[in-house]
């Protein structure tokens, strides 16, 4: 397990900094773009020629790509263009946002999908089945901004019991998360819930299970102590690699909800030209989606320790 989690850190660094160098290639390889974006589009070409002259711009580029990667590993991750604030701490406030939406969502849909999933995959053909499955691509089938807009046309306008948006004016409120997690939830729960039951039918059938099954073995304590294990790795996988989703893939929700969270942050950014704010937020994305792989490794090692990777 140690050398597996060694190689597969390795790997990590490797993929970021990779990944780090083609970012600030695509970002920061244009200098009177970047000039343009931070002094504005009304900037005469002599004020953006001294910006760049003042702020390094005119070193070679890979001397500019390190010295850009040594001040992002220390967090100096530059001005946000649109608030005039650093971009770290900013950045860190709306992170911490999507991390209680995110989280509450995994949660959920962990719980819902594992359930489900598992009694659709054991009376796989039944009645439960089929109700649990057609449910499950029904709401998958329906994108995230119809059923915000259902959701808030019912519980909102209708039955005035929840309130429409999640801006947290007068401070931090539960109720203000109810809507936009039950969306994320809904739409993310059935195809967990498909992947687990596809996953568990064919446990069931194997040859490990019938034998326990004959033996006498109280099927319950088959299911629980024999199946569930191995039928949990493929289902394991998709939700750890969807944390990346979680992060960046909220991005309709935080903006139907005026949530304050890390997808706004990107799409209000992208509109501006935000240039500093997109740099961190894109390194900080491909750093969880590269993290999510490696726990996804080290997962697996853990569901079924005969899994090894070379």
């Amino acid at each position: 397990m140690a050398k597996l989690l060694f190689r597969r850190l390795m790997s990590v660094v490797l993929i970021g900094l990779i990944i780090s160098f083609l970012l600030f290639l695509v970002f920061e390889s244009d200098k009177l773009e970047v000039a343009g974006k931070v002094l504005g589009a009304y900037s005469l070409p002599e004020q953006r020629l001294l910006w760049l002259e003042k702020n390094g711009y005119n070193e070679p580029f890979l001397l500019r790509y390190l010295q850009w990667l040594g001040k992002f590993l220390i967090g100096d991750w530059g001005t946000s263009l649109q608030y005039d604030t650093p971009v770290r701490p900013y950045l860190m406030d709306q992170l911490k946002n999507t991390a209680i939406l995110g989280g509450l969502v995994f949660s959920l849909t962990l719980v819902f999908s594992l359930v489900l999933g598992v009694i659709s995959g054991v009376f796989e053909g039944r009645m439960t089945d089929r109700l649990v499955s057609g449910f499950a691509v029904l709401t998958t089938s329906v994108p995230e901004f119809a059923s915000a807009t259902l959701l808030a046309a019912v519980f909102v306008f209708w039955l005035d019991i929840l309130p429409g948006t999640s801006t947290f004016q007068d401070g931090f409120r539960w109720i203000e998360l109810v809507l936009p997690v039950s969306v994320l939830v809904i739409y993310n729960f059935g195809y967990y819930t498909r992947m687990t039951r596809a996953s568990m039918a064919e446990v069931m059938t194997s040859q490990y299970v019938r034998t326990a099954i004959l033996k006498g073995m109280r099927f319950r304590r088959v299911v629980l102590n024999h199946a569930l294990r191995n039928a949990l790795i493929a289902p394991f996988t998709v939700m750890v690699l969807q944390l990346n989703y979680l992060l960046s893939g909220v991005i309709v929700v935080e903006v139907f909800f005026a949530y304050k969270g890390f997808g706004k942050m990107l799409y209000d950014a992208a509109l501006f030209g935000d240039l500093y704010i997109l740099e961190a937020a894109t390194i900080i994305a491909v750093a969880i989606a590269v993290m999510s792989q490696l726990i996804s490794d080290v997962g697996y090692a853990l569901l079924n320790p005969r899994i090894r990777f070379s």
